[in-house]
């Protein structure tokens, strides 16, 4: 590409991005101009977009964009100058430049010559007064989208200023710049999620520093002792007759332990000032990196408010789209998942709720529909409430309906509460309308809505009011990257529940379990809930509670509640989720990871994993009664495997294996944290990587080999590399097993360790 060549793409781009800005600007100023006409300021603002698209296109040479633009800011000087009053005609033909312009801008996009002479000749048409008025037809409806894959790209504010626009016109704000005028960059979502990573697990390590300055305050306490003990030794040892050279060496230890002492007194004082430093950099820098994955809702509403206004001149309708709360803070992640249940709810809110306006007049409302939309934050959720003015949902239609679908005899369609019968306007396939149409009748809409709000772990109910309209509340995580949750303790491990899936914690005395149909219950809110052990469902072995009570979380999902017996209670904790790599599948009852304060990793609960997890023990016959009361058992000697490998991912993942098999673990962080290891302490099994900074797996294994102690211990190694050549390679160092991880699942590494050192207490 010639640098010609090159000058011009960057042109166009800008110009893409220029016309990106500014049709935004008009479609909202137009939707504004169709409820009032004479708003001076709206006008303003379309002209001069219109304008500076014009200056642009011309710019860049892009002539099609000058012809539309240019007969677009002719229409709307000539209403700023009240030689025309705009018409709904003139709106739809204005909205239709702006579509049209934004095709023309967009790479990819043919707009061939005899559309903008099309177009030319309608808004000529419509400004000739000579001629009968024209009607514009309405732009189409855009279809309800699908669910948008991440973003490849985030935008961040940065203090730089600017860069200079394309045309003429004086600098304005536009998509790329915030309202304090920062400019905008792209960062990829990736390198994003590493630093929100990075920051907490900063902010994780500042906290080690706590018992550093713990043991040096411990060591201030025991010299102050010693120097109280030396100087009762010294008033102890003055009835004595000491010669000088035992005086001079008690003088020189007051001394040195003084020194010792000031010495100390002052590290601990710059280690206490440090740590407090270093906790609040890291925090707000974890702060600051989380804020960078917020953006505000009004993200996921561009283009909403002219889908409804354009759906409802479609259908013969007028609708208009209030919103509030436009600058609520979202992630990107649950903004994304936002906008198809959205505008699912919108089309459906516009097709089935609002009344034709002569139906509304005659009701005594106004012939225009009204939306409202509001988002808000509260007790740490994202809540929408989607309301309209319409006719609500004609219950007994919704009750026939229900009844001919043979959803429910009619005896018991007739008992149905309002509450029960709009359920079912949630069932797959259901739909009130007799015929499909391109808008609605297909049994889509509420049901998807509903699937991908609990994607989200949230929840969405409708209410309605007949005659006056519907409202859908909608609750859902403010981020998908921090989570809170309820972090217990099972079989000496850590695990995390979160919070939205927990409908209470309590205690349980042992005669509040009752034995139904062969399963242990307990008495909840009236009604009987099942009882399970969290060491069953997560294969922990099963731990003693140090209390004569059951501790118990109680989950819920839908309709189905059951009661999670776990061994303590640690407290409630706002985690960074960490997912699990890819490569490792999916792990059953787990969702992702965590870090906790202390640097410890924890494992989130997949709730809904675990909740299907209980449905097979039951209809198996497997799940295992929980013990009423504490029972010694004698403990066999478990099998001691160490696990060496520089991932945090994979060796935490592989030691929960195999303490969930009831081996013993311990864990090295590299080949030569291993080998430090293995001379020092006894084990049955080494599990290894063979990338590792300092020491690698084949160095670690040949060493192992020429051990006379240790040379006849099982090796497994564990490696990304798959190659025949790299399998070779680790068998002929000595080890016995040699496992990809790229192909790597539960039951291969456990039965790896079966076949090699058979069972836990085998």
């Amino acid at each position: 590409m010639t640098p010609d060549q090159m000058r011009d793409a960057s042109l166009l781009e800008l110009f893409s991005l220029e016309a990106d800005a500014q049709t935004q600007v008009l479609s909202a100023g137009l939707l504004a101009l169709e409820r009032n006409p004479t708003q001076a300021d709206q006008l303003e603002a379309c002209m001069r977009a219109a304008h500076s698209l014009k200056g642009a296109a011309r710019i860049v040479g892009v002539d099609a964009g000058v012809s539309v633009s240019h007969v677009m800011e002719d229409c709307l000087v000539s209403a700023q100058e009240s030689r025309l009053y705009l018409q709904p005609e003139h709106i739809d033909a204005l909205l239709q430049g702006t579509d049209l312009l934004m095709r023309i801008a967009t790479p990819g996009n043919t707009v061939g010559p005899a559309d903008i002479e099309a177009y030319v000749a309608l808004m000529e048409r419509l400004l000739d007064p000579s001629q009968a008025p024209v009607n514009a037809v309405p732009p189409p409806v855009p279809p309800a989208p699908e669910p948008a894959p991440a973003p490849l790209v985030e935008e961040l504010s940065a203090e730089s200023e600017p860069a200079p626009p394309v045309t003429a016109e004086p600098p304005r704000q536009n998509r790329r710049m915030t309202e304090g005028g920062e400019r905008v960059l792209r960062v990829t979502a990736e390198r994003l999620n590493s630093l929100l990573d990075l920051s907490s697990k900063s902010l994780v390590e500042t906290q080690r520093l706590k018992p550093y300055l713990s043991s040096m305050q411990r060591l201030k306490r025991i010299q102050s002792q010693s120097a109280r003990a030396l100087d009762t030794l010294d008033g102890q040892l003055k009835t004595l007759d000491l010669n000088l050279e035992a005086q001079e060496a008690l003088a020189d230890t007051r001394r040195l332990l003084s020194e010792a002492q000031a010495l100390l007194a002052e590290k601990t004082a710059e280690l206490d000032e440090f740590g407090w430093q270093a906790g609040q950099r890291a925090q707000v820098l974890y702060d600051t990196a989380l804020a960078c994955r917020m953006r505000p809702f009004a993200d996921v509403l561009a283009g909403q408010v002219r889908m409804v206004r354009d759906l409802g001149r479609s259908l013969g309708k007028q609708v208009r789209l209030e919103i509030e709360g436009e600058k609520t803070q979202v992630d990107r992640d649950v903004l994304e998942k936002l906008e198809a249940p959205l505008t699912h709810l919108l089309r459906n809110a516009v097709d089935h709720d609002i009344e034709m306006p002569e139906q509304r007049l005659l009701a005594g409302k106004p012939a225009e529909g009204l939306i409202r939309l509001r988002a808000s934050h509260q007790a740490g959720l994202l809540v929408l409430e989607l309301s309209d003015d319409g006719n609500g949902v004609d219950l007994e239609r919704l009750r026939g309906t229900i009844v001919d679908r043979h959803l429910s005899p009619l005896e018991t369609a007739l008992r149905l509460s309002e509450e029960e019968l709009l359920t079912f306007l949630f069932l797959p396939g259901f739909s009130l309308r007799d015929k499909v149409t391109e808008v609605s009748g297909r049994g889509v809409g509420l049901d998807a809505v509903q699937h991908m709000v609990r994607q989200l772990r949230g929840a969405v109910v409708l209410e309605q009011t007949a005659g006056q309209g519907s409202r859908f509340h909608l609750e859902v995580p403010l981020t998908l990257s921090v989570v809170r949750s309820l972090v217990v303790e099972v079989g000496e491990e850590a695990y995390a529940f979160p919070l939205a899936h927990i409908e209470r914690m309590c205690d349980l005395a042992p005669d509040d379990i009752v034995q139904l149909e062969g399963r242990q219950h307990f008495w909840h809110e009236g009604r009987h809930v099942g009882l399970v052990a969290a060491s069953q469902l997560l294969q922990r072995p099963a731990g003693q509670s140090p209390s004569d009570t059951l501790k118990v979380v109680v989950i819920r999902e839908r309709d189905a509640v059951y009661g999670i017996a776990v061994e303590r209670f640690i407290g409630e904790r706002t985690l960074v989720v960490l997912p699990l790599d890819d490569r490792l599948g999916k792990v059953q009852d787990i969702s992702a990871g965590a870090l906790l304060d202390d640097g410890s990793v924890v494992l989130i609960v997949d709730v809904e994993d675990m909740l299907r997890s209980v449905d097979k023990l039951l209809n198996t016959g497997r799940l295992e009664r929980i013990a009423r009361r504490s029972q010694q058992a004698t403990e066999v000697p478990r099998k001691r495997v160490l696990v060496v490998d520089d991932s945090l991912t994979v060796r935490e993942l592989q030691r929960k294996l195999l303490l969930n098999r009831g081996y013993e673990v311990a864990v090295a962080v590299d080949g030569m944290d291993g080998w430090n290891a293995l001379r020092s302490e006894d084990f049955d099994l080494l599990i290894t990587d063979i990338d590792m900074p300092r020491m690698d797996g084949i160095e670690l294994v040949t060493l192992l080999r020429r051990d006379s102690r240790l040379q006849s211990l099982p090796v497994m190694v564990v490696s990304y590399k798959d190659r025949e050549e790299d399998r070779r390679r680790g068998l002929d160092a000595g080890a016995d097993y040699y496992l990809a991880k790229a192909s790597f699942h539960d039951d291969a590494l456990l039965d790896a360790v079966m076949e090699l050192i058979g069972g836990a207490r085998g």
